[in-house]
């Protein structure tokens, strides 16, 4: 399946404000977030085995966000960034690592965009900030909501291993993730 809306050149690239520093070493908290197969996820649990949780702001998949969402680095990407996990899911299957996406987005809103995208792995829905909250992650707000900024956690044993962020360009995320994990 291609990805039907590439990134635009131009987008203002992400800096590292230091936003995720304090992550490295952290305990995973156990919060439950809602799936995109109806099922609670518990962080904790998922994260004792080894796991990919890459955050994004919101994925729709169809053209309808404002040209002010293109202003904010880092912002756009979202449904290049899932495709390219999606595409490259077997290579993390293959590494025995489990891999979820979050966002800020409701479960409904998740789901349609699965199944309209073949996304294979869960979406889980933290629209409620309780994990975003947990790890003190960052976030950003556009249009009266809250978004949580894109990065990407590789977690083993219940804690962080490695921190991607700022993430750019997220099309290329999933990539990045698997090299490092086949030289770790």
């Amino acid at each position: 399946m291609d990805e039907p809306y590439g990134l635009p050149p131009g987008l203002p690239v992400p800096v590292d404000d230091g936003a995720c520093d304090h992550l490295p070493g952290m305990s995973m908290p156990s919060v439950r977030l809602r799936s995109t197969t109806g099922r609670h996820v518990d962080i904790a649990k998922i994260s004792a085995r080894s796991t990919v949780l890459f955050f994004y702001p919101a994925a729709t998949g169809k053209p309808d966000m404002p040209k002010e969402w293109d202003l904010i680095p880092g912002a756009r990407g979202c449904t290049s960034q899932n495709c390219a996990y999606r595409d490259h899911y077997r290579e993390f299957l293959d590494l025995g690592l489990e891999v979820f996406g979050i966002s800020a987005q409701r479960p409904e809103d998740q789901k349609e965009f699965a199944v309209r995208m073949g996304i294979p792995y869960e979406l889980l829905s933290d629209s409620d900030f309780e994990l975003t909250e947990a790890l003190r992650l960052p976030a950003f707000e556009f249009q009266g909501r809250r978004y949580i900024k894109r990065l990407t956690i590789a977690a083993e044993d219940g804690r962080v291993k490695k921190v991607f962020y700022p993430v750019f360009p997220p099309d290329r995320n999933a990539e990045a993730v698997l090299a490092y994990l086949r030289g770790r």
